[in-house]
């Protein structure tokens, strides 16, 4: 018989395996030996460890009786004990462990998906278990923080070097097609489990840097539903409802990236810029195909449209390389329930043919990245339920590998180094004959270049180095062919010769190689290739007149439309369109990084050699684009523009001559380079139309270098042009040496410049310049020249190039100075890659800082950042200081070698300043938004872009036919603007004039009636004076256009929503009435009917001013812009002559804003008739400097409202004829819309104390001396100028708190919290001594008053109608005189209640005794 006693212990655990301590071993003794029955089970998913600890009790086994069984189980008990306690102490072990060194890795089911919390504990355990080929990152974070994890599997993940090619797989973009999530975690299982097992793995992984990112939208994967097939719950789109892949910059369609709507977007391009990845794979569902670029058209055709890019064939190989290697996807016949008859040859199909998609990530990678992505759509149900997982692991399994063998399998791979030390060239391009995609070699100068089998002409060029062509390169199946290339310098002196070796697999070239006869096909010597390089020349050279240069531009645009854009930047005097030809690999778009150049000509229209030259020189970029690699390069890495002719109208009343000045000035007469603002003289000429628009367009491009092509002389001249006292010497800029190497390098590719003898064998001239350069000043002195211009106020340098003594030549003459020219047109160019470049970042959110401001030490020119954050500033090589500062950010400095050839690239991470809080700094402190707070946050930084506003006015088209109304009309338009848009607007009559008509409020918001004292409140007025009523038409416009587009574009519907706007069109409707049109200087209607002029009556106020001080003085205003007529110019308070302005720099910067974004007005030129101002600066005046005057309305508004007010000048003209209104209209536009997003910046908040009750009527004091008022609710707002300001909030009762508080130009107002504590001094005296003073003050006082209280109330009884009670007894009154030793019988009754009257009571009392 045997009989079994057991017993089962559990305890919470995490199964591990760990010896048996020694003293458990001691305790147990021999029996711990010898029968160590003890059997443990682990379970999955489960923390809880089972132990089975069973005695045995044998009758007949082993001739053992029952009673020594018995014995035996009875002798184990001190051994069950010993056991419980190693349970005891194995779970305590565990327990103290970390978690991560815990957990052990299940088994893969594939039966089940991962939530972001699951997969973020898997990935960390795999990266731990496998951290000699594993390592895991973050690139990012999604909307809502979750982490964008990518794993890097490689031997030795942690360091970065050559020979390994860079491969990525991308998943889950769309949040609810999962599958592609769950097959990328399978596959990194499988990388690491089979690394050392499996050779092909290992082989891959060995010479592969591979990245996997399961989840590119984790945010969308938790809001999708399992078995939603089609995708009808949320979670396609991230969780700011933004389709991912139809996000990023496109070839087609201008998008703007903005980093808080799609903060996945902008971490994936950092990644793939910073990355320089060679194949990737974008895993998707909802069919069953492999789908390469492109993924759309410049059509944008729904379907059927082929958009075939350069590595066309490359692209359909890799894409059947995965599809064959997919049973399903092979097949073509996905038969989804979607769309049963769908079918794809070969399971392959090109984007854009499928179906339009703009702002694909697979473009991007391939035009930006140059990274070779493909699409892979892996499963009909885009949500599958988990059963099915197995068989999309099984189906994809050898897809995935298979495509990632191609990095290394096929094209060409190699070096590319440095002839003189063998150092590796960084960012290199490598080209290939007849294929119109570049790759780059990394920093170790290692590149990778995919290509099919086949013959191909490589060429590899570098800045500095000499190009290098290589022929005949073989591409096999297999093993990529290595091809190493050795480059040159230019400036090298003995360059090596070439080294071939024998294995036709892998080459080393050198580029000044001139051996011919080889297999390789090199080219020739050095000399003889640079030249080679010109493959088509210009041929037509002639002068070209304005309709014969107007008509090639048109062609060359037409015919290269992938690299011209042809485009105008104003009109001559004669209504002759300004052309420019924009030449670029990606035009009409400013490529992050990329620098940007210009080049002009004619500008004095009989000086004609530069406008040819121009010309041929558009034609040779575009003929030798994609042919040439220097031309290549320039075009691919360079953003050119060309102004053949700055003065059209001078050049058609030119002729051929030598020196002539017939044509030189424009049809005004007026010399167009004495024309810009001078620095040391007042240029008192009008500002001309051809010279404001080129300023208005160095203004808008981020210009980096730029040249002025003339004509009469041979030398390079850069600035400055003149000196403060105006004689022939050197005038020195802080770049001088700049400018010295920028002119060099043209001179010194044209021979007969570089000579310094300008003009030989003419008579007339015996000029001689010094290497063929000089200084402007030294030369003679110019004023108002516009290279000096384009230095002092744009981040562009600027030299004028004299082509030649003849200004126009024969016609027979113009190959000659192309000739001469060419090369240093290319040189000059090639400038604009001089120096450092990089970005200014803001550490918080990863986004560039726009306007931020990078210093040279010892160099007094500071340079700024383009919008994006782009910086590019010439140097000279050397070593350099250079500083990064931004308004609201930590400065920071750095080091940096300029190198001789090429250019450093500096980035900056500038830290926030959020605000100082009585004297305590606090950085980075912002609370987390809303979503519709940030949201709105990121529209106003979007709207104060470079480009924010024109993209709004572009998408809110205004269809009005512009005409003056008269008062009824105007009442009518605006009655119509309630009834039609009820929800939005209210309108309100503030009053009537003298002859009784309704001074008009229009108010728009999104609740009208409703008082909203947190939103800001905007004020523009118009028709104060009823002689100018351009602004009332405009401003009925400017209501019209935001009510019409409410509802329909987001900007405008957000803005509204978050602003309450008041209109009040016309203040003096009566003088209104008695204008007339096309009056420009008459002053009928200026008046009210009183003959008072409104803007002098605000202290003695008539009807209409009085209806306008009532809504000034409800003190709600945030901002007020008025406008006017009789100039072009923008002015601020005070109109009182000698008024201090307190907050000048905010007032200004206000009118600065409006001026900034008019076309005309900030160039400071009125261009008014009979204008006494000159030139103003930025088009923005004090306004007592402009007409002084007592009672103005911005005066009042700025001392009773508490609200900046700023007065527009729109138009010359007081009352233009109304065909001039559609031109004012879109002058200001822009303005108007760029105060309504003004109005949202400054510091905004809220006061409070501590219990979290508002304050209302807190002073806010602004930098000691503006103050506001907090409102309803404890809320204020006010305007500040961009940079650090005091705020300082004051209440009675509470102490006074401070801060400092940064405001950028670009973003919204921050909102603070100021919470008040009680005032601690009473008196000047603590709080406590006061009050404990006032309470024992307080005790003696009603102590006090109770004694006497006492004393009275006594007294009364004895006293009747004022005379004391005598005694009964006399005897009473002797005994008490004789027991009185002392005083008048009179103070025997002072004991007594005494009357106030004593005199006639001592009478009585006396003759008594």
């Amino acid at each position: 018989m045997t009989e079994i006693c057991s017993r089962d212990f559990y305890f919470e655990t995490i199964p591990a395996v760990i010896e048996t301590p020694p003293f458990v071993k001691a305790l147990a003794g021999s029996s711990y030996q010898k029968y160590p029955d003890v059997k443990q089970k682990k379970r999955p998913d489960s923390r809880r460890t089972n132990f089975r600890i069973s005695c045995v009790r044998q009758g007949a086994f082993g001739n053992m009786s029952g009673q020594r069984g018995s014995s035996l189980c009875s002798s184990h008990k001190r051994s069950l004990l010993v056991l419980s306690m190693l349970v005891v102490f194995i779970s305590s072990i565990n327990n103290s462990l970390p978690l991560d060194e815990q957990r052990e890795l299940e088994p893969e089911t594939y039966s089940k998906y991962y939530n972001y919390d699951q997969l973020t504990d898997l990935l960390k355990s795999l990266a731990q278990k496998y951290a000699n080929i594993a390592n895991l990152t973050s690139i990012g974070r999604s909307v809502e923080n979750r982490e964008l994890w990518v794993m890097r599997i490689t031997r030795d993940p942690t360091a970065d070097g050559p020979g390994k090619p860079k491969f990525k797989y991308v998943g889950n973009m769309h949040g609810d097609e999962t599958v592609s999530r769950q097959v990328l975690i399978y596959l990194l299982e499988y990388l690491l489990e089979k690394y050392g097992e499996e050779p092909r793995v290992t082989e891959l992984v060995d010479s592969t840097d591979i990245y996997i990112m399961p989840s590119m939208n984790p945010d969308g994967f938790e809001k999708s539903k399992e078995e939603d097939c089609m995708g009808k719950d949320e979670g396609r789109n991230n969780a700011k409802n933004v389709d991912l892949n139809r996000s990023f910059p496109d070839q087609f369609e201008e998008i703007h990236v903005n980093a808080e709507e799609m903060p996945e977007v902008a971490a994936v391009m950092r990644w793939i810029l910073q990355n320089q990845f060679v194949l990737s794979g974008n895993l998707h569902g909802g069919t069953v195909v492999a789908s390469y670029p492109f993924d759309d058209s410049a059509a944008h055709d729904n379907e059927g449209t082929y958009s075939r890019s350069p590595d066309d064939a490359l692209f359909r190989y890799l894409a059947r390389v995965y599809a064959e290697n997919n049973p399903v996807m092979k097949t073509g016949q996905p038969k989804c329930e979607e769309n049963i008859n769908e079918t794809f040859k070969d399971g392959i199909t090109n984007g854009a043919k499928w179906y339009d998609v703009a702002g694909g990530m697979q473009d991007f990678n391939y035009l930006k990245g140059s990274c070779l992505e493909i699409t892979m759509e892996l499963s009909c149900c885009k949500y599958p339920p988990s059963t099915q997982l197995k068989t999309e692991w099984d189906n994809n399994r050898e897809a995935l590998l298979a495509y990632m063998e191609k990095v290394i399998h096929i094209g060409v791979r190699g070096f590319v180094r440095a002839a003189r030390n063998d150092a590796p060239l960084a960012d290199a391009v490598i080209m290939v004959a007849g294929i119109n995609h570049k790759v780059s070699t990394s920093r170790f100068g290692d590149y990778y270049r995919l290509l099919l089998p086949g013959t191909y002409n490589i060429t590899v060029l570098a800045p500095g180095y000499i190009p290098m062509s290589v022929a005949g390169v073989e591409v096999t199946e297999g093993k990529a062919a290595v091809l190493n290339i050795t480059l040159e310098a230019e400036n090298d002196e003995n360059p090596a010769t070439l080294s071939i070796p024998e294995s036709p697999t892998e080459t080393s070239v050198n580029s000044a190689s001139t051996d011919s006869s080889s297999s390789t096909g090199v080219n020739e010597a050095a000399d003889e290739e640079k030249d080679s390089r010109v493959t088509v020349q210009p041929q037509d050279f002639r002068h070209h007149h304005y309709n014969d240069m107007e008509l090639f531009l048109q062609k060359f645009s037409s015919e290269y439309s992938s690299i011209t854009r042809l485009y105008s930047i104003g009109k001559s005097v004669q209504e002759r369109s300004l052309w420019v030809m924009e030449i670029s690999n990606n035009p009409g778009v400013h490529e992050f990084g990329e620098p940007e150049f210009k080049y002009i000509g004619n500008m004095h229209g009989n000086e004609v050699v530069g406008r040819e030259l121009l010309l041929n020189l558009i034609e040779y970029l575009c003929r030798n684009y994609g042919t040439d690699p220097e031309i290549t390069q320039l075009i691919n890495s360079t953003r050119i523009h060309i102004m053949p002719s700055m003065n059209p109208d001078g050049y058609e009343v030119s002729q051929e001559d030598i020196s002539g000045v017939q044509g030189r000035n424009n049809t005004n007469n007026y010399d167009l380079n004495r024309n810009f603002p001078d620095r040391f003289n007042f240029v008192t000429d009008p500002r001309q139309p051809e010279t404001l628009a080129v300023m208005n367009w160095a203004k808008s491009y981020p210009f980096v270098l730029s040249a002025n092509l003339h004509g009469g002389s041979l030398v390079v001249n850069y600035p400055f042009d003149d000196n403060p006292d105006n004689v022939s010497r050197y005038s020195k800029s802080s770049d001088d040496d700049v400018f010295r190497m920028v002119a060099l390098a043209y001179s010194q590719e044209n021979s007969q410049m570089y000579d310094g003898h300008s003009c030989k064998g003419m008579d007339l001239y015996q000029e001689y310049f010094k290497d063929g350069i000089t200084n402007g000043a030294e030369w003679y002195n110019v004023h108002g020249g516009m290279q000096d211009w384009n230095y002092i106020n744009t981040n562009c340098f600027e030299v004028t190039i004299e082509l030649g003594c003849y200004k126009y030549p024969p016609a027979a003459d113009l190959p000659k100075y192309w000739e001469r020219n060419r090369r240093s047109l290319l040189q000059f160019i090639h400038q604009v890659h001089r120096g450092v470049k990089g970005v200014v970042i803001d550490s918080k959110d990863g986004s560039g800082i726009p306007n931020a401001t990078i210093t040279v030490d010892a160099i007094n020119h500071p340079i700024t950042s383009n919008f994006a954050g782009d910086y590019w500033r010439l140097l000279v090589p050397g070593k350099y200081h250079l500083t990064a500062s931004a308004q609201g950010y930590s400065s920071v400095s750095t080091f940096v070698n300029v190198p001789k050839e090429g250019v450093e690239i500096v980035n900056f991470t500038l830290n926030r300043i959020h605000s100082y809080t009585n004297g305590q700094t606090t950085e980075d402190t912002t609370p987390v938004l809303d979503p519709s707070v940030k949201e709105f946050q990121s529209l106003i930084k979007q709207l104060s872009g470079e480009s924010g506003l024109d993209k709004l006015i572009k998408d809110t088209p205004t269809q009005s036919s512009f005409r003056y109304r008269c008062y009824s009309e105007v009442s009518e338009f605006l009655r119509g603007l309630t009834l039609n848009f009820p929800e939005i607007t209210s309108l309100q009559s503030l009053g009537q004039s003298v002859e009784f008509r309704t001074v008009w409020a229009l108010e728009i918001s999104n609740n009208p009636k409703v008082q909203e004292p947190s939103e800001p409140k905007i004020r523009f007025v118009a028709g104060i004076h009823g002689n100018a009523p351009v602004g009332t038409e405009l401003l009925l416009e400017f209501a019209a256009s935001l009510c019409i587009n409410y509802g329909k574009n987001a900007a405008i519907t957000r803005l509204i929503n978050e602003t309450r706007i008041v209109i009040l069109p016309s203040i003096n409707p009566d003088g209104r009435e008695l204008a007339k049109e096309k009056d420009c200087t008459s002053t009928a209607g200026k008046t009210n009917v009183h003959g008072k002029d409104l803007d002098n009556d605000f202290f003695e106020p008539q009807p209409e001013t009085r209806a306008v001080m009532d809504l000034i003085q409800e003190r709600g205003f945030t901002l007020s812009v008025a406008l006017d007529g009789g100039s072009v110019l923008v002015t601020y308070p005070y109109d009182k002559p000698v008024q201090s302005v307190e907050n000048a720099d905010t007032l200004r910067y206000l009118a600065t804003v409006y001026a900034n974004h008019h076309p005309k007005m900030h160039s400071g030129d009125t261009g008014c008739p009979n204008s006494q101002m000159g030139t103003i600066p930025n088009g923005v005046l004090r306004a007592a400097e402009w007409h002084s005057h007592m009672g103005s309305m911005k005066d009042f508004s700025v001392d009773f409202g508490h609200c900046p007010e700023i007065t527009v000048y729109t138009s010359c003209c007081l009352f233009p004829p109304a065909e001039m209104l559609p031109t004012l209209w879109a002058e200001n536009r822009k303005s108007l819309l760029s105060m309504l997003v003004e109005v949202h910046k400054g510091v905004r908040g809220v006061v409070k104390d501590k219990n979290s009750k508002p304050i209302v009527g807190a002073i806010i004091v602004l930098n000691g001396g503006v103050r506001v008022f907090t409102s309803e609710g404890g809320y204020f707002h006010a305007l500040l100028a961009p940079g650090l300001h005091n705020i300082e909030a004051v209440a009675d009762g509470y102490q006074q708190q401070s801060q400092k508080v940064s405001v950028s130009p670009f973003e919204a107002a921050s909102s603070i919290i100021i919470e008040f504590d009680m005032e601690n001094d009473i008196f000047g005296l603590p709080r406590e001594l006061v009050v404990a003073s006032a309470a024992a003050a307080m005790t003696a006082l009603v102590v006090t008053a109770c004694i006497i209280w006492c004393i009275c109330s006594a007294k009364s009884n004895r006293q009747k109608d004022g005379f004391h009670r005598l005694r009964q007894y006399r005897d009473d009154y002797d005994d008490e005189i004789r027991l009185m030793s002392m005083g008048s019988k009179k103070s025997l009754l002072s004991h007594e209640f005494q009357d106030e009257s004593e005199s006639e009571e001592d009478t009585l009392y006396t003759n008594k005794l």
